[in-house]
Protein backbone atom coordinates (compact mmCIF):
# COMPACT_ATOMS: atom_id res chain seq x y z
CA UNK A 1 0.00 0.00 0.00
CA UNK A 2 1.22 3.39 -1.32
CA UNK A 3 2.30 6.26 1.69
CA UNK A 4 -0.25 7.88 0.34
CA UNK A 5 -3.29 5.96 0.66
CA UNK A 6 -2.07 5.01 4.16
CA UNK A 7 -1.94 8.66 4.81
CA UNK A 8 -5.11 8.87 3.97
CA UNK A 9 -6.72 6.14 6.18
CA UNK A 10 -4.53 7.24 9.03
CA UNK A 11 -6.37 11.18 8.78
CA UNK A 12 -9.74 9.23 8.58
CA UNK A 13 -9.06 7.33 11.66
CA UNK A 14 -8.03 10.18 13.71
CA UNK A 15 -10.64 11.98 12.70
CA UNK A 16 -13.16 8.74 13.69
CA UNK A 17 -10.93 8.86 17.14
CA UNK A 18 -11.60 12.21 17.72
CA UNK A 19 -15.63 11.98 17.40
CA UNK A 20 -15.40 8.81 19.45
CA UNK A 21 -13.77 10.44 22.42
CA UNK A 22 -16.08 12.75 22.20
CA UNK A 23 -18.82 10.52 22.41
CA UNK A 24 -17.47 8.18 25.23
CA UNK A 25 -17.14 11.77 27.13
CA UNK A 26 -20.62 12.13 27.06
CA UNK A 27 -21.85 8.17 27.16
CA UNK A 28 -23.44 6.61 30.07
CA UNK A 29 -21.49 3.82 29.49
CA UNK A 30 -18.39 3.96 27.32
CA UNK A 31 -17.28 0.30 27.33
CA UNK A 32 -18.52 -0.28 23.55
CA UNK A 33 -16.85 2.79 22.47
CA UNK A 34 -13.71 2.48 24.38
CA UNK A 35 -13.54 -0.77 22.47
CA UNK A 36 -14.16 0.94 19.09
CA UNK A 37 -11.33 3.51 20.40
CA UNK A 38 -9.43 0.23 20.81
CA UNK A 39 -9.49 -0.55 17.22
CA UNK A 40 -8.81 2.41 15.80
CA UNK A 41 -5.73 2.57 18.03
CA UNK A 42 -4.49 -0.81 16.29
CA UNK A 43 -5.21 0.58 12.79
CA UNK A 44 -3.07 3.04 13.22
CA UNK A 45 -0.67 1.24 14.88
CA UNK A 46 0.06 -0.78 11.87
CA UNK A 47 0.06 2.18 9.70
CA UNK A 48 2.72 3.16 11.85
CA UNK A 49 4.61 -0.38 11.24
CA UNK A 50 3.54 -0.82 7.74
CA UNK A 51 1.54 -3.87 8.20
CA UNK A 52 -1.90 -1.75 7.68
CA UNK A 53 -4.43 -3.78 4.92
CA UNK A 54 -3.41 -7.23 6.00
CA UNK A 55 -5.71 -9.83 6.64
CA UNK A 56 -4.41 -10.94 10.29
CA UNK A 57 -4.99 -14.33 9.34
CA UNK A 58 -2.96 -15.10 6.08
CA UNK A 59 -1.04 -11.46 6.14
CA UNK A 60 -2.81 -10.86 2.46
CA UNK A 61 -4.10 -7.78 1.31
CA UNK A 62 -7.00 -7.19 2.40
CA UNK A 63 -9.98 -6.29 -0.74
CA UNK A 64 -9.19 -2.25 -0.91
CA UNK A 65 -13.24 -1.53 -1.77
CA UNK A 66 -13.70 -3.22 2.06
CA UNK A 67 -11.21 -0.60 3.35
CA UNK A 68 -12.62 1.80 1.24
CA UNK A 69 -16.10 1.26 3.29
CA UNK A 70 -14.33 0.30 6.60
CA UNK A 71 -10.81 1.02 7.57
CA UNK A 72 -10.76 -1.00 10.43
CA UNK A 73 -11.61 -3.77 8.46
CA UNK A 74 -9.17 -6.44 9.77
CA UNK A 75 -9.44 -9.78 7.49
CA UNK A 76 -9.93 -10.62 3.99
CA UNK A 77 -13.00 -12.21 2.71
CA UNK A 78 -11.64 -15.64 2.65
CA UNK A 79 -10.96 -15.26 6.90
CA UNK A 80 -14.07 -14.16 7.65
CA UNK A 81 -16.13 -15.98 10.72
CA UNK A 82 -19.55 -17.38 9.63
CA UNK A 83 -21.11 -14.85 11.68
CA UNK A 84 -19.05 -12.19 9.98
CA UNK A 85 -19.80 -13.86 6.53
CA UNK A 86 -23.63 -13.74 7.00
CA UNK A 87 -23.73 -9.93 8.12
CA UNK A 88 -21.92 -9.41 4.93
CA UNK A 89 -24.21 -10.97 2.60
CA UNK A 90 -27.04 -9.02 4.42
CA UNK A 91 -25.50 -6.21 4.24
CA UNK A 92 -24.54 -6.77 0.27
CA UNK A 93 -28.39 -7.74 -0.11
CA UNK A 94 -29.33 -4.94 1.07
CA UNK A 95 -27.02 -2.26 -0.45
CA UNK A 96 -28.56 -4.11 -3.96
CA UNK A 97 -32.30 -3.39 -2.91
CA UNK A 98 -31.58 0.07 -2.40
CA UNK A 99 -29.83 0.76 -4.63
CA UNK A 100 -32.50 -0.70 -7.71
CA UNK A 101 -35.08 1.37 -6.09
CA UNK A 102 -32.60 4.79 -6.87
CA UNK A 103 -32.76 4.05 -10.61
CA UNK A 104 -35.52 6.07 -13.02
CA UNK A 105 -38.52 4.12 -13.66
CA UNK A 106 -38.47 2.58 -17.12
CA UNK A 107 -41.55 4.38 -18.20
CA UNK A 108 -40.91 7.98 -17.40
CA UNK A 109 -43.29 10.42 -20.20
CA UNK A 110 -40.76 12.70 -20.97
CA UNK A 111 -40.96 15.82 -22.82
CA UNK A 112 -41.03 15.38 -26.67
CA UNK A 113 -38.55 12.64 -26.12
CA UNK A 114 -38.60 8.21 -25.81
CA UNK A 115 -35.88 6.91 -23.21
CA UNK A 116 -34.79 3.59 -22.74
CA UNK A 117 -31.94 2.63 -20.40
CA UNK A 118 -30.27 -1.15 -19.43
CA UNK A 119 -28.47 -0.62 -16.13
CA UNK A 120 -26.51 -4.59 -15.34
CA UNK A 121 -24.13 -4.28 -12.18
CA UNK A 122 -21.26 -6.77 -12.85
CA UNK A 123 -21.47 -8.14 -8.99
CA UNK A 124 -24.50 -8.00 -6.94
CA UNK A 125 -23.45 -3.77 -6.77
CA UNK A 126 -22.78 -1.73 -9.07
CA UNK A 127 -20.23 1.98 -9.00
CA UNK A 128 -22.44 3.03 -12.22
CA UNK A 129 -24.97 5.58 -12.08
CA UNK A 130 -28.07 6.50 -13.82
CA UNK A 131 -30.79 8.68 -13.94
CA UNK A 132 -33.55 10.89 -15.53
CA UNK A 133 -34.87 13.87 -13.71
CA UNK A 134 -37.98 15.98 -14.83
CA UNK A 135 -38.05 19.57 -14.45
CA UNK A 136 -40.94 20.70 -13.41
CA UNK A 137 -40.78 24.59 -15.58
CA UNK A 138 -42.31 25.66 -18.48
CA UNK A 139 -39.74 25.09 -20.53
CA UNK A 140 -40.67 21.16 -20.23
CA UNK A 141 -37.23 20.03 -19.67
CA UNK A 142 -34.83 17.26 -18.10
CA UNK A 143 -31.49 15.89 -16.77
CA UNK A 144 -30.09 12.62 -18.00
CA UNK A 145 -27.10 11.34 -16.55
CA UNK A 146 -24.84 8.34 -16.55
CA UNK A 147 -21.32 7.70 -14.93
CA UNK A 148 -19.21 5.35 -13.49
CA UNK A 149 -17.34 5.44 -10.01
CA UNK A 150 -13.81 3.91 -9.49
CA UNK A 151 -14.14 0.67 -8.00
CA UNK A 152 -16.49 -1.69 -7.26
CA UNK A 153 -18.57 -3.19 -4.46
CA UNK A 154 -20.34 -1.21 -1.86
CA UNK A 155 -17.65 1.54 -1.45
CA UNK A 156 -18.53 2.21 -4.97
CA UNK A 157 -22.42 1.74 -4.63
CA UNK A 158 -22.18 4.11 -1.68
CA UNK A 159 -20.73 7.00 -4.18
CA UNK A 160 -23.11 5.98 -6.89
CA UNK A 161 -25.61 6.96 -4.14
CA UNK A 162 -23.87 10.24 -2.98
CA UNK A 163 -23.96 11.33 -6.62
CA UNK A 164 -27.72 10.53 -6.76
CA UNK A 165 -28.51 12.18 -3.53
CA UNK A 166 -26.41 15.53 -4.90
CA UNK A 167 -28.22 15.79 -8.63
CA UNK A 168 -31.51 14.51 -7.25
CA UNK A 169 -31.14 17.66 -4.56
CA UNK A 170 -29.46 20.36 -6.71
CA UNK A 171 -31.33 19.50 -10.03
CA UNK A 172 -34.19 22.00 -9.60
CA UNK A 173 -31.90 24.69 -8.16
CA UNK A 174 -32.11 26.81 -11.09
CA UNK A 175 -28.44 26.45 -11.67
CA UNK A 176 -26.89 26.12 -15.23
CA UNK A 177 -25.97 22.86 -16.13
CA UNK A 178 -21.83 23.74 -15.89
CA UNK A 179 -22.74 25.46 -12.38
CA UNK A 180 -24.50 22.48 -11.48
CA UNK A 181 -21.62 20.53 -12.50
CA UNK A 182 -19.51 22.98 -10.56
CA UNK A 183 -21.17 22.19 -7.34
CA UNK A 184 -21.51 19.05 -7.62
CA UNK A 185 -18.04 18.58 -7.94
CA UNK A 186 -16.57 20.42 -4.78
CA UNK A 187 -19.30 18.73 -3.28
CA UNK A 188 -18.30 15.11 -3.97
CA UNK A 189 -14.32 16.31 -3.44
CA UNK A 190 -15.23 16.86 0.02
CA UNK A 191 -17.33 13.80 0.60
CA UNK A 192 -14.72 11.31 -1.41
CA UNK A 193 -11.50 9.88 -0.55
CA UNK A 194 -8.84 11.06 -3.04
CA UNK A 195 -8.69 7.91 -4.50
CA UNK A 196 -12.12 7.93 -5.45
CA UNK A 197 -13.28 9.83 -8.88
CA UNK A 198 -16.59 9.40 -10.92
CA UNK A 199 -16.41 10.20 -14.88
CA UNK A 200 -19.68 11.16 -15.53
CA UNK A 201 -22.29 12.59 -18.40
CA UNK A 202 -24.81 15.23 -17.82
CA UNK A 203 -27.09 16.42 -19.96
CA UNK A 204 -30.42 18.76 -20.25
CA UNK A 205 -32.39 18.06 -22.48
CA UNK A 206 -35.39 20.44 -24.22
CA UNK A 207 -38.83 19.35 -25.66
CA UNK A 208 -37.92 21.53 -28.66
CA UNK A 209 -34.60 19.01 -29.10
CA UNK A 210 -32.30 20.81 -28.37
CA UNK A 211 -29.81 19.47 -25.57
CA UNK A 212 -26.87 20.79 -23.24
CA UNK A 213 -24.55 18.35 -22.27
CA UNK A 214 -21.29 18.57 -19.51
CA UNK A 215 -18.73 15.65 -19.81
CA UNK A 216 -16.87 15.22 -16.82
CA UNK A 217 -13.98 12.21 -18.23
CA UNK A 218 -16.86 9.91 -19.57
CA UNK A 219 -16.96 7.74 -22.56
CA UNK A 220 -18.27 10.35 -25.37
CA UNK A 221 -21.50 11.00 -26.17
CA UNK A 222 -23.21 9.63 -29.42
CA UNK A 223 -25.86 11.91 -31.96
CA UNK A 224 -26.99 8.99 -34.08
CA UNK A 225 -27.99 10.79 -37.05
CA UNK A 226 -29.82 9.33 -40.64
CA UNK A 227 -26.21 10.93 -42.20
CA UNK A 228 -23.98 8.95 -39.34
CA UNK A 229 -22.89 8.60 -35.87
CA UNK A 230 -21.52 12.37 -34.71
CA UNK A 231 -19.40 12.24 -31.09
CA UNK A 232 -19.38 14.98 -28.36
CA UNK A 233 -15.83 15.35 -28.06
CA UNK A 234 -16.10 18.05 -25.21
CA UNK A 235 -14.66 16.47 -21.95
CA UNK A 236 -13.23 18.20 -18.58
CA UNK A 237 -11.68 16.16 -15.83
CA UNK A 238 -13.66 13.61 -13.63
CA UNK A 239 -15.89 14.73 -11.12
CA UNK A 240 -13.70 14.65 -7.28
CA UNK A 241 -10.10 14.90 -9.00
CA UNK A 242 -10.06 18.81 -8.33
CA UNK A 243 -11.99 20.15 -6.32
CA UNK A 244 -11.74 24.01 -8.51
CA UNK A 245 -12.44 22.45 -11.88
CA UNK A 246 -14.74 24.44 -14.20
CA UNK A 247 -16.67 22.48 -16.25
CA UNK A 248 -17.98 23.42 -19.86
CA UNK A 249 -21.46 23.07 -21.90
CA UNK A 250 -21.73 22.17 -25.37
CA UNK A 251 -25.32 22.46 -26.98
CA UNK A 252 -26.84 20.54 -29.99
CA UNK A 253 -30.14 20.47 -31.38
CA UNK A 254 -31.29 16.82 -32.26
CA UNK A 255 -34.52 16.54 -34.90
CA UNK A 256 -37.12 14.43 -34.90
CA UNK A 257 -36.31 10.85 -35.42
CA UNK A 258 -32.64 11.54 -34.38
CA UNK A 259 -31.31 9.97 -30.75
CA UNK A 260 -28.35 10.60 -27.99
CA UNK A 261 -26.72 7.31 -27.17
CA UNK A 262 -24.77 7.09 -23.81
CA UNK A 263 -22.73 4.07 -22.30
CA UNK A 264 -19.94 3.17 -19.54
CA UNK A 265 -16.92 1.26 -20.47
CA UNK A 266 -18.16 -1.64 -19.40
CA UNK A 267 -19.53 -2.00 -23.07
CA UNK A 268 -16.26 -1.15 -24.86
CA UNK A 269 -13.99 -2.73 -22.93
CA UNK A 270 -16.04 -6.00 -22.85
CA UNK A 271 -13.93 -8.64 -24.01
CA UNK A 272 -14.34 -12.03 -26.34
CA UNK A 273 -13.02 -14.92 -25.37
CA UNK A 274 -9.88 -14.24 -27.31
CA UNK A 275 -8.94 -11.40 -25.08
CA UNK A 276 -10.52 -8.77 -28.05
CA UNK A 277 -11.94 -5.96 -26.88
CA UNK A 278 -15.52 -4.78 -27.86
CA UNK A 279 -14.29 -1.26 -28.85
CA UNK A 280 -15.68 1.76 -30.31
CA UNK A 281 -15.31 1.01 -33.83
CA UNK A 282 -17.86 -2.47 -33.59
CA UNK A 283 -20.59 0.07 -31.93
CA UNK A 284 -19.72 2.86 -34.11
CA UNK A 285 -20.98 0.21 -37.09
CA UNK A 286 -24.01 -1.12 -34.84
CA UNK A 287 -25.51 2.53 -34.61
CA UNK A 288 -25.45 3.12 -37.78
CA UNK A 289 -26.91 -0.33 -38.92
CA UNK A 290 -29.65 0.39 -36.17
CA UNK A 291 -30.02 4.44 -36.61
CA UNK A 292 -33.90 4.66 -37.14
CA UNK A 293 -35.09 2.17 -34.43
CA UNK A 294 -36.66 3.24 -31.11
CA UNK A 295 -34.57 3.43 -27.85
CA UNK A 296 -35.85 0.20 -26.36
CA UNK A 297 -35.12 -1.77 -29.55
CA UNK A 298 -31.36 -0.05 -30.42
CA UNK A 299 -30.43 -0.71 -26.84
CA UNK A 300 -31.65 -4.60 -27.35
CA UNK A 301 -29.76 -4.45 -30.65
CA UNK A 302 -26.69 -3.35 -28.25
CA UNK A 303 -26.67 -6.03 -26.00
CA UNK A 304 -27.75 -8.40 -28.23
CA UNK A 305 -24.47 -7.84 -30.27
CA UNK A 306 -23.08 -7.84 -27.09
CA UNK A 307 -23.77 -11.07 -26.40
CA UNK A 308 -22.81 -12.68 -29.93
CA UNK A 309 -19.37 -11.26 -29.65
CA UNK A 310 -18.37 -11.69 -25.58
CA UNK A 311 -19.48 -15.03 -26.02
CA UNK A 312 -19.16 -16.98 -22.30
CA UNK A 313 -16.34 -14.87 -21.37
CA UNK A 314 -16.86 -13.76 -17.70
CA UNK A 315 -18.49 -10.16 -17.22
CA UNK A 316 -15.93 -8.02 -15.59
CA UNK A 317 -17.38 -4.55 -15.30
CA UNK A 318 -20.93 -2.92 -14.52
CA UNK A 319 -22.75 -2.03 -17.77
CA UNK A 320 -25.10 0.87 -18.59
CA UNK A 321 -26.59 2.18 -21.59
CA UNK A 322 -29.13 4.92 -22.49
CA UNK A 323 -30.98 6.09 -25.71
CA UNK A 324 -33.17 9.10 -25.64
CA UNK A 325 -34.84 9.78 -29.08
CA UNK A 326 -36.20 12.61 -30.46
CA UNK A 327 -40.30 12.57 -31.51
Amino acid sequence: MSGLIENMFAQQLEERKLLLQAAASKANDPRQIKDLLADVDRALAKITAGSYGLCENCREPIEPERLAFDPMTRYCLDHLSEIEQRALERDIDLARQIQNRLLPARDLVLRGWDSYFHYEPSGQVSGDYCDIIPIDNPAKSFYFIVGDVTGKGIAASLLMSQLHAMFRTLAGSGLSLSGLMDRINRLFCEASLTTHFATLVCGFAHETGEIEISNAGHCLPLVIREEGIERLFTSDLPLGVACETSYRAETKKLRSGESLFLYTDGLTESAAQSGELYGDNRLMDLLNDVSSVPPMNLIESCLDDLTRFSGESRKRDDLTLMALRKE
